[in-house]
Order: structure tokens, then sequence, then C-alpha cells
């Protein structure tokens, strides 16, 4: 009796502990901080999600990069880190998890930066070098390498409807549900999730066809088509909506992205 008396004691000692832990991470996740100036105005000048919240929201975005950049380390490989590649990141990261309040990249640790495109075996050097970022797996699992160039370019270039950074957190978002397939369901409504299906597959027979501007890559697969796709979201949003309004409407379904502004 005493044994199951201790038992119980100890299960409900446990439950009270996680219970004081979730407490605590919930409210680090709502606290607000101060972004630095100088890492503001490299949002102002180069991340049109950010230039178009308002200010409240701003604040909100500005914290969420800083909360990134305490938990995820961001580390170059024969190149230096800047504060620009920091924030652009950071900015990549928090895209498209902005309107989810309380989530975390609890698969991820850290970020490695290559200075120009890599090999599957993470060479740098030589001629079968044509990858631009990757979510990595077995030993370099929690682990995201990024081309630091293509980052920047994502940001530099207003024009462009591609973002790899952005491309590669999508992945990683994708991923938390167990499978990286084009489905994020940890993000969407299940009643949203035959219509994506329906889509996805017209449009990645438009890519095949030729008759689409969407990135060709795209027609890869279901999870290639979710982070290309995603990518034109965020980066030409109000193209996207002129040029697939049924693609627009269903991604800003999925990113709940409505009430941002």
């Amino acid at each position: 009796m005493i044994n199951i008396l201790l038992a119980v004691i100890l299960i409900l000692a446990i439950l009270a502990l996680l219970v004081i832990l979730l407490i605590r991470n919930l409210k680090k996740q709502q606290t607000l901080i101060a972004l630095p100036d100088e890492h503001k105005q490299i949002l102002e000048q180069h991340v049109p999600f950010y230039q178009n919240l308002n200010e409240e929201n701003k604040k909100l975005f500005e914290s969420k990069i800083q909360h990134f950049l305490n938990d995820v380390k961001i580390t170059g490989v024969n190149t230096t880190v800047e504060e620009t590649d920091r924030i652009f990141t950071a900015a990549s990261a928090i895209i498209p998890i902005f309107a989810f309040s309380h989530w975390q990249y609890t698969n991820l640790n850290e970020v490695l930066l290559y200075p120009e495109t890599f090999g599957e075996q993470f060479e740098q050097e030589g001629n079968n070098r044509n990858i631009l970022g990757m979510v990595g797996s077995g030993p370099m699992q929690n682990t995201m390498i990024l081309s630091q160039h293509e980052l920047r370019q994502g940001f530099l270039n207003k024009t462009g409807k591609t973002n790899t950074a952005i491309h590669e957190f999508v992945h990683l978002v994708d991923k938390t549900d167990g499978a990286v397939d084009g489905i994020p369901e940890n993000l969407m409504d299940r009643k949203y999730i035959l219509p994506w299906l329906d889509l996805m597959h017209r449009k990645i027979g438009e890519i095949m066809k030729g008759r689409t501007d969407i990135n060709p890559y795209g027609a890869t697969n279901q999870a290639e088509f979710f982070a290309v796709a995603s990518e034109y979201f965020f980066e030409r949003p109000d193209l996207l909506k002129q040029k697939h309004p049924e693609l627009y409407q269903l991604l800003e379904e999925i990113f709940q992205s409505k009430e941002r502004t």
C-alpha cells in the first residue's frame, strides 16, 4: 500500500513539474523582446513581409526574431556570418509561422551557412555543387544548411519569386508532423487537406506542361511544390493572387495570414 502511495506521489510530482515547465515556456514565448535598432533597420530595408506589418505586429515580429536567435545557433563554414545574415536567417524562419503564436522550431538547433552552393556530400569545391539549401537528416538531424549567397539574394532581389531560406524553413515546418509530404498538418485545418491535394496535383501538371510561371522545381514532388509555392506566396503575394487566385487563397488559409497587417 505504501509503495502504491509513493508511486502516486511521484507521478503527481512529475506532472506538477511538467505543468510548471509548460507555463514557463509559454511565458517565455509571450514575452516581447526588443530588437536592436541596427537589426530593425535591416528588416525595414530588406524584408517586405516586415515592412507590410502594422506597428504592433512589427514589434511581435522583432520579438520572434530575437527568440529565434537566442535558441538557434548560426554558424559560418568557411565564411563569416554578418549581422545581416543572422537577421535574414531569422526572418526566413519567422515569416512562415508568424501567425502561430506558440510555434517553436523544436527540430532545429543550428543553421550552417556555406559561402556558395554545395554538393550532396556537403563539398564546397568541384563541379557537382548545385544545392542551395537543405534540411539535414541522419547525423545532420536538427541542422539546416544554407548558401550564404542565396540567403542574401532572397532578400536583396526585390522582384524575384524565390527565397531559398524560406523554402527550407517551409520544409522544416512540413516535417514537424512526421512527414515531408507537402501537407503541413500542424498548420492547416483538416477540411483544407483534400482541396490542397487536388490543387497541388493540378498545378504540378501545369508546371510539367510548361503552362505556368511557378518555378519548375515545384514539379519534383508535393513537398517541393509546397515549398516553391510558399516562396512565391511570401515574396510576391500580389502577383500570386493575380495569376493563381485559388492557390493564393489556400496558402492564405494554411498560413493564416489574413490578420497579420
